[in-house]
C-alpha cells in the first residue's frame, strides 16, 4: 500500500487503530485491554466480568488523579468504545444466553502492538532475522526449482555439509551459541510467537467479513433457490481453497499432533531454564505459548462452526416460502388490479373500520383508589428441636463442572482418534458418582462428537466414597458410548 497524503489522511479519520492513538483516554483503553484480553490471552470476557476489573482500575485512577479524571461508569466507558464510530471492542451475544461479550478487534490489538513497540529494549538482535531471511529464500527457491538435477544436488551438497558438521562434532569440536547468539534467537522466537496470536482475531474477522458478505448477497438474491444455494456453497468453499484458509489448516494440522506438542513442550521447558534466557526474564506465559496457540486455534474454529450453523438457520426454508409467499400475494393484488383498471366495480368495494378518531374526555378517567395495606396477625415461631435437624445435609450439595469434564475428553483424544467412555472413566474416576456419568452421557448426545451403540453395553463401576470404611461398590450397566476428536477442515 502506498503511504501517500490521501491514503494517511483517509487512515486516520476512519481506522479504528489510529483512532484508538488519538484518544484522550489512549493510556486507559491501551493499558486496561492489554491487562485483561492480551497478556492472560483471553479471547472473550462477559460484561459483568470485564466491567468489574475496569471499574477496580478506574476508581485506582480516580484515587491518584481525582475523581474529574475519568466522570463515565465504567459499562459506559466499555459501550463507548464497543460503538461502531469507535470500533475498538466487538460486542455481541452467545447464543443461548442473555448476558453481552466482548473481544478485541484486530484494530485495537495492531494498535496496541504498536505501542508495546516504542518501548526501549535492552537488546536488539539483528543476526537471527537475517538468518530467518536467507532460511526462507532458500525455502522457496528450493519448493519451485522444477529441475530434479537442480535440487537432487542441492540436496547432495547439504548432506555434504551435514556429514562434515557430523565429523567435526564426533572429533570433539563442539560449536555452541554463545550467550548474544541464544538472547537474539529467542527474542525473534518470542516476538514471533506473540504476533501470532494477533493474527487468530484478524482470521475471524475475515471470516466474519464473508459472511456478513453473503448475508447480503442472499438478503438482494432475486433467483431461485438453488442457484443461491450453489453460489453460497462456491463462497464457503473459496474460504477453505484461499490462502489463508489452506495456511491456516497447515498450521492446524501441523499443531494438532501430539508429537509436535511434546517436542514444543520439552524445547521451551530446557530453554527457559539456560542461565542467558533467565537474564532476559521472559514472560511466565511463554511456557505455554503452544497451549495458547491452541486455545486460540480453537476459538477461531468454534468461529468458523457458529458462523456456519447461523448462515444455515439464516437460510432456513420455511423463511425463505414466508418471503416467496409474501412476493406472490403482493404479484396476484398487482395482477388483480390491472385486470379490473379498465372496469371498476361498481357501489362500495372497500371498506376501512373504525375510520373515526376515539376521545377520551380527562373527566372521564377514574380517581385514584389507594390500595388497601392487609393487615397480618403474625403468630410466634415456635423453636424448633435441635436435634431434628441435621446441619451436614447442607454440605452435600455438589455442582459438576462441565468444563473439567470437557478437558478429560480433550486430553484423553489428544493421543488417540476416539476413546471409548468406559477407557475415559479408567483415567478419570468418577467423582460425583451417578450425577457425574449422566453429565458425560448429556454432553455425548447434545454437545460433543460422540457415538452411542445400543447393541453393544459396556459395564462401568464406581465408589461411593473411598475414603469412608463404608463405602459400596456400585455398577451399571449402558450402551457403548464412544467420543470421537472432531474433524478440522
Amino acid at each position: 500500500m502506498s503511504l501517500d497524503h490521501a491514503t494517511l489522511e483517509a487512515l486516520r479519520q476512519h481506522h479504528p487503530a489510529w483512532r484508538l492513538l488519538r484518544s484522550d483516554y489512549a493510556a486507559l483503553i491501551g493499558s486496561f485491554l492489554d491487562r485483561v484480553f492480551i497478556a492472560p490471552n483471553r479471547r472473550v470476557i462477559p460484561q459483568a466480568e470485564l466491567a468489574e476489573a475496569l471499574e477496580d482500575d478506574l476508581y485506582a485512577l480516580r484515587e491518584r488523579l481525582g475523581a474529574e479524571a475519568f466522570p463515565k461508569s465504567a459499562l459506559d466507558y466499555l459501550n463507548d468504545w464497543a460503538s461502531p464510530d469507535k470500533a475498538w471492542l466487538r460486542k455481541f451475544y452467545v447464543a443461548g444466553t442473555d448476558e453481552p461479550q466482548f473481544d478485541l478487534t484486530p484494530a485495537t490489538e495492531k494498535a496496541i502492538a504498536w505501542l508495546g513497540s516504542l518501548t526501549e529494549r535492552g537488546f536488539v538482535g539483528t543476526e537471527s532475522r537475517l538468518m530467518t531471511l536467507f532460511a526462507l529464500l532458500r525455502e522457496m527457491s528450493e519448493g519451485t526449482e522444477t529441475d530434479p538435477a537442480v535440487r537432487v544436488a542441492e540436496l547432495q551438497k547439504r548432506r555434504a555439509l551435514i556429514d562434515a558438521e557430523i565429523g567435526r562434532i564426533l572429533a570433539g569440536d563442539l560449536p555452541l551459541l554463545d550467550d548474544t547468539a541464544l538472547k537474539d534467537r529467542f527474542q525473534q522466537f518470542n516476538q514471533i510467537a506473540r504476533e501470532l496470536l494477533g493474527d487468530f482475531r484478524q482470521v475471524e474477522q475475515n471470516f466474519r467479513t464473508l459472511d456478513r458478505r453473503v448475508r447480503e448477497q442472499i438478503a438482494r438474491w432475486e433467483g431461485s433457490k438453488g442457484a443461491l444455494l450453489q453460489e453460497i456453497m462456491s463462497e464457503r468453499d473459496a474460504i477453505a481453497d484461499s490462502d489463508q484458509g489452506k495456511s491456516f489448516r497447515a498450521f492446524w494440522d501441523f499443531l494438532m499432533s501430539p508429537t509436535r506438542q511434546e517436542e514444543l513442550t520439552d524445547h521451551l521447558e530446557r530453554l527457559l531454564q539456560l542461565p542467558p534466557i533467565r537474564e532476559l526474564e521472559p514472560d511466565p506465559r511463554t511456557r505455554r505459548l503452544h497451549y495458547d496457540w491452541l486455545e486460540a486455534g480453537e476459538h477461531t474454529q468454534r468461529t468458523v462452526a457458529d458462523l456456519s450453523g447461523q448462515l444455515r438457520r439464516f437460510l432456513d426454508d420455511q423463511a425463505w416460502l414466508e418471503n416467496r409467499r409474501i412476493m406472490e400475494i403482493l404479484r396476484s393484488v398487482e395482477a388483480r388490479a390491472l385486470e379490473v383498471r379498465e372496469r371498476p366495480p361498481e357501489g362500495a368495494f372497500f371498506s376501512v373500520p373504525e375510520s373515526s378518531a376515539s376521545l377520551d374526555l380527562p373527566m372521564e378517567r377514574p380517581l385514584f383508589k389507594p390500595g388497601l395495606r392487609p393487615v397480618i396477625d403474625s403468630a410466634g415461631l415456635d423453636a424448633a428441636d435441635d436435634s431434628e435437624i441435621d446441619p451436614s445435609l447442607l454440605f452435600q450439595q455438589f455442582v459438576v463442572d462441565k468444563a473439567v469434564l470437557r478437558q478429560n475428553i480433550r486430553r484423553a483424544l489428544q493421543e488417540r482418534s476416539q476413546v471409548s467412555l468406559r477407557e475415559l472413566l479408567q483415567a478419570h474416576p468418577l467423582e460425583k458418582g451417578l450425577a457425574e456419568l449422566v453429565t458425560y452421557f448429556q454432553m455425548a448426545a447434545d454437545e460433543l462428537p460422540a457415538h452411542v451403540d445400543e447393541a453393544q453395553t459396556e459395564t462401568i463401576e464406581w465408589w461411593t466414597n473411598e475414603a469412608d470404611p463404608s463405602a459400596r461398590l456400585k455398577r451399571v450397566r449402558l450402551p457403548l458410548v464412544v467420543f470421537v476428536r472432531e474433524a478440522h477442515d
